[in-house]
């Protein structure tokens, strides 16, 4: 999105080395707002100031262009609040949605875009780009990007951190312990539990960070007594920051859930011979057990089942409920 910004703004259509190219791609670009939410979806207020900006005539480049990461998390009341300004922009505004795919995107939004499929980058340039950029070992490198199925973010993440490789590898394990409802019960109660942790180990820092520097621009010391003026905009923070959390629990669950999925996928492909790369080579004879334990068609259901899991969880049911009721649809059945 910000190359394809770059190319809007740049003289020669993106060269990449023009003042437009490299402000736009540094996150600079007066023209250029990059706007994404650390909640579970956006607020009308949020979508309201970015269609005041984007009425603006831009100031320096050749259009003004809005980028909207994360529109699959507009909720309906909120698209229709968008609709008007996608539908009719100014002359010189463009925007621009990123989306994981177009069906993620309320069908009023879509209907009035252009889609631009983007091609998921080969696993060996996605392990090059770790070598070069991070200095990793090339088998690490190359292990991750298969197990990231090329999410770039995710495979440094795995590279860089033996924590998240040892849970994901848990999340997987879990599997195999799975053979009746007791065992579905604990196995789900761990994802969450897991989850839980890994999200507020991500945010408490920046969370008590953020405290301390409210608290001391409304010149009050931390343990001070807070005075009632100042309370709406605490609050105001720690709800925020209760949405965030809520937003990386339900990130690293469906996460897992991702991981579950591509584990479910290399034992379908065992089923049926169809002789491509496994993502989790490592966990060969974990995918052999549960190829040899079911039929392809049971397989599929499993993977229904995990797909289920995250839908729910994008409709705001209960993370564990949800978990619960796809683990036990994970039962080896007779």
């Amino acid at each position: 999105a910000r190359a394809f910004a770059a190319a809007l703004q740049c003289p020669a259509a993106g060269c990449g080395r023009c003042q437009a190219c490299t402000t736009t791609v540094a996150g600079t670009h007066a023209d250029v707002s990059v706007v994404a939410t650390e909640k579970v979806t956006f607020s009308i207020d949020e979508v309201r100031d970015l269609i005041g900006v984007a009425q603006r005539a831009p100031s320096q480049g050749r259009w003004r262009v809005m980028v909207l990461e994360d529109a699959d998390r507009m909720t309906e009341r909120t698209s229709n609040v968008l609709l008007k300004a996608i539908e009719e922009p100014p002359p010189r505004t463009v925007w621009v949605l990123c989306a994981p795919s177009p069906q993620d995107v309320v069908v009023t939004i879509r209907s009035r875009c252009r889609g631009v499929a983007l091609r998921v980058p080969p696993v060996g340039a996605v392990a090059d780009l770790l070598v070069r950029r991070d200095g990793i070992d090339r088998d690490v490198a190359v292990v991750a990007a298969r197990a990231a199925q090329s999410h770039i973010g995710m495979a440094r993440r795995l590279a860089r951190d033996p924590e998240a490789r040892a849970r994901r590898s848990r999340v997987l394990e879990l599997v195999g312990s799975v053979r009746g409802v007791g065992d579905a019960v604990l196995a789900a109660a761990e994802l969450v539990e897991t989850a839980t942790a890994e999200a507020k180990a991500a945010t408490e820092d920046r969370d008590a960070a953020e405290r301390t520097a409210l608290l001391r621009t409304l010149g009050v010391e931390d343990g001070g007594t807070l005075p009632p003026t100042s309370r709406a905009q605490v609050r105001q923070l720690e709800e925020d920051q209760k949405r965030r959390a809520t937003r990386t629990q339900r990130d690293m669950l469906d996460r897992a859930l991702v991981d579950l999925l591509s584990l479910y996928r290399d034992v379908l492909v065992l089923q049926l011979g169809a002789g491509v790369e496994a993502v989790n080579a490592a966990h060969g004879d974990l995918v052999r057990r549960l190829a040899e334990e079911c039929p392809a068609e049971q397989t599929l259901r499993r993977m229904d089942a995990v797909g289920e899991a995250r839908t729910r969880l994008e409709g705001n049911v209960a993370p564990l409920l949800a978990v619960e009721a796809m683990a036990v649809a994970l039962r080896p059945q007779a």
